[in-house]
């Protein structure tokens, strides 16, 4: 019953999808606000019927109901509740499902929210998510369908995959970056339906701008929390290994962010319309490529991903999305090729225009280590890797420059700077780096990315503070208010320009740690009998005990270590083993005590079998904590930004300039608005 209810509503959104779009598109030629209605109430049917679909299944899945095909490949009766709900997107066909029931809802929202606005775009825009639509529940109705019926039906299930149970932040990753993913498919609709009215100016910007806005937030928050669940759950003591399932993530997240700051040069300028449509196209490619590599079965063997249907059909539809958008560009070539030129180097468009090369160089920097073992495996024969070696030396020279304009950037002004405002901004932040670069010398910073990245540091967050100051300063001597009032209130009436701002400090901040957990990390490996101790790096850790337990869905091996250092008090670490029965191998967790300067990272590494020695990796690393807070607080700086929607709602039309840029006339004299 449960495979015909959860089949039937994924056939039904399938063909209510196709039918809306066809009467979208139809609704583009025609004018008819009939048809655009009816097109919209096909996305409301979707989504209702994807909720159908999702309820089902996950239904299914607590009921242990074996007879339907996803729950007998994911399923256990042993496995806990809520890794039981989670194993929804533990695997192909229900991360599909999940995916295409995310989608509905983006289609849903974006055509209920602008049901009365945008009315030139939404016909296209709308029969554009439908058509993304029919793709997604066209894979569940046929390659990918969960609710195939299973027969004999099992008594039990293998349970989901061991790294996904074993720890709950699994419950949070994943779901984060499908929110991240999947939401880019909504600027792409609205460019498709800026190059298909014409329309390529000011409008589809304004109405984009906070769509690509909330998915960028998900997709940071996601690659984040999946460095975390990497530190925090295999045991390696690291957080990023540029691994292609981390690259497939990274890839759109570094063209998102270019179009953001280009957008802000467009809004201001009309310029640079051609490079958003295309970083619009690039970003939503970008996921279904990032989503084909990691669902096709081409990362294990080439020779995998031609056997299934899952690979070919991802291929077909990138192709026939890059096809059609660079024909689209092409055909509007003329209403988008009239853009301005900048007026000066020292420039805010110049420097966006920097940036989003050197994010487009990193895009592809990353893309070609990625590819390039699996065009070798098709073409030669034979099995390459691309490891970290090069992806670092390729990448950090890039990073440098980017961390360099996260607080160059803000400062500069726009059009055109007089001399004195330049100095005003940049005198005091040049002197503070160069004090910091022979400081950090003299303290034993001798590796030349890290003592460069510190320095690049200082300087950005001397910009930006000024970027924070000055203005508060006109503010105070124009209004007599006290400085947090004054800064409070300034940052109250620009939002966006202040949340980004916040952002590039999160930035910075995550620079820092990552430099100095990367270069100044400390590991080693030892055995030891119960009773004994060592001392490593101002720690003393002795193993009190080793023990065995069982828990309904694993078995474990647990050490207990007592920790002490200097100015702290002793503290308890249990690094443990977790036995799965689907799988051969245990699977370590590390135990990890953060200090703001450091963590101390224990690893079980092996054992004796009677228990008399166990063999631990301890690792000290530095300042990782710091990667965690600076991607908190880009989150809230987006958070901040995007809530102008909320707080003033649509931006002014007025050419291209929106509400959120109108400086009061007290900021004018320290270099105007964003």
């Amino acid at each position: 019953m449960r495979n015909t209810i959860g089949y039937l509503a994924i056939v039904l959104a399938l063909l209510l999808s196709l039918a809306g779009a066809a009467v979208a598109f139809r609704a583009v030629k025609t004018g008819s606000s009939a048809l655009t209605t009816l097109g919209r109430r096909a996305a409301y049917a979707v989504f209702a019927l994807g909720t159908l679909s999702i309820l089902t299944m996950v239904y299914a899945l607590v009921a242990h109901d074996f007879s339907v095909s996803y729950v007998a490949q994911v399923g256990s009766r042993s496995t806990p509740l809520f890794y039981t709900v989670i194993s929804l997107w533990s695997s192909l066909d229900g991360s599909i499902l999940f995916w295409g029931w995310i989608l509905a809802g983006y289609t849903a929202a974006v055509v209920y929210i602008y049901r009365d606005r945008h009315r030139d775009l939404m016909p296209a825009a709308t029969g554009t998510l439908l058509a993304v639509n029919v793709f997604f529940w066209l894979l569940l109705a046929w390659p990918a369908n969960p609710f195939r019926p299973v027969f004999p039906v099992p008594p039990d299930g293998p349970g989901p995959n061991p790294l996904l149970q074993n720890h709950p932040f699994m419950g949070l990753h994943p779901p984060l970056l499908y929110l991240g993913y999947v939401g880019m498919a909504v600027p792409f609709a609205f460019a498709i339906a800026a190059l298909i009215t014409g329309k390529v100016g000011g409008e589809w910007i304004r109405a984009v701008r906070h769509w690509m806005m909330a998915p960028w937030i998900f997709l940071t928050t996601g690659i984040v929390a999946g460095a975390w669940w990497s530190y925090e759950v295999l045991g390696w003591g690291g957080y990023w290994a540029w691994d292609p399932v981390e690259n497939a993530s990274f890839l759109p997240w570094l063209t998102a962010t270019a179009f953001l700051h280009s957008v802000m040069v467009q809004e201001r300028r009309q310029t640079l319309k051609t490079w958003n449509i295309l970083l619009v196209i690039a970003t939503f490619l970008l996921t279904l490529f990032g989503t084909f590599l990691t669902r096709s079965g081409i990362l294990a063997s080439v020779h995998a991903f031609v056997e299934g249907l899952i690979g070919p059909f991802f291929l077909g539809f990138i192709t026939l999305v890059l096809l059609i958008s660079l024909g689209l560009v092409a055909w509007r070539s003329d209403e988008l090729s009239s853009e301005p030129a900048l007026d000066a180097l020292a420039s805010r468009e110049t420097a966006f225009l920097l940036n989003n090369l050197l994010l487009v160089a990193f895009t592809f920097t990353v893309l070609l280590g990625t590819v390039y073992p699996l065009i070798a495996e098709a073409f030669r024969g034979v099995k390459v890797s691309v490891g970290a070696p090069y992806f670092n030396q390729m990448s950090v020279p890039i990073a440098l420059a980017l961390v360099f304009l996260t607080g160059v950037g803000p400062a500069l002004p726009w059009r055109r700077g007089s001399p004195d405002l330049l100095v005003r901004k940049f005198l005091w932040p040049l002197a503070a780096t160069l004090l910091a670069g022979l400081a950090f010398w003299l303290l034993g910073v001798r590796h030349v990315g890290t003592w460069a990245t510190l320095v690049l540091a200082v300087l950005a967050v001397g910009l930006l503070v000024g970027e924070f100051l000055r203005p508060a300063q006109a503010r105070r001597q124009a209004h007599g208010e006290g400085w947090g009032r004054a800064l409070l209130n300034l940052m109250a009436k620009n939002r966006r320009r202040y949340g980004g701002y916040i952002v590039h400090l999160g930035i910075v901040i995550m620079a820092v740690g990552i430099a100095m957990s990367s270069t100044y990390r400390r590991e080693r490996e030892v055995t030891l009998r119960p009773g004994d101790t060592v001392a490593y790096s101002g720690y003393r850790i002795r193993l009190d005990s080793l023990y065995a337990g069982r828990e309904p869905h694993r078995e474990f091996v647990e050490a207990a270590f007592s920790v002490a250092s200097a100015g702290s008090s002793p503290a308890q670490m249990t690094p443990r083993l977790n036995y799965y029965p689907m799988s051969a191998q245990p699977i370590g967790t590390p135990h990890v005590r953060t200090r703001p300067t450091e963590d101390l990272y224990l690893t079980l590494m092996a054992y004796a079998s009677d228990g008399s020695t166990a063999t631990v990796s301890i690792i000290v690393n530095p300042m990782v904590v710091w990667i965690w807070i600076g991607g908190g607080i880009m989150a809230l700086g987006a958070l901040f930004a995007i809530s102008t929607v909320a707080s003033r709602g649509e931006p002014t039309r007025g050419k291209g300039v929106s509400s959120e840029r109108r400086a009061e006339p007290a900021q004018a004299g320290v270099g105007g608005a964003d």
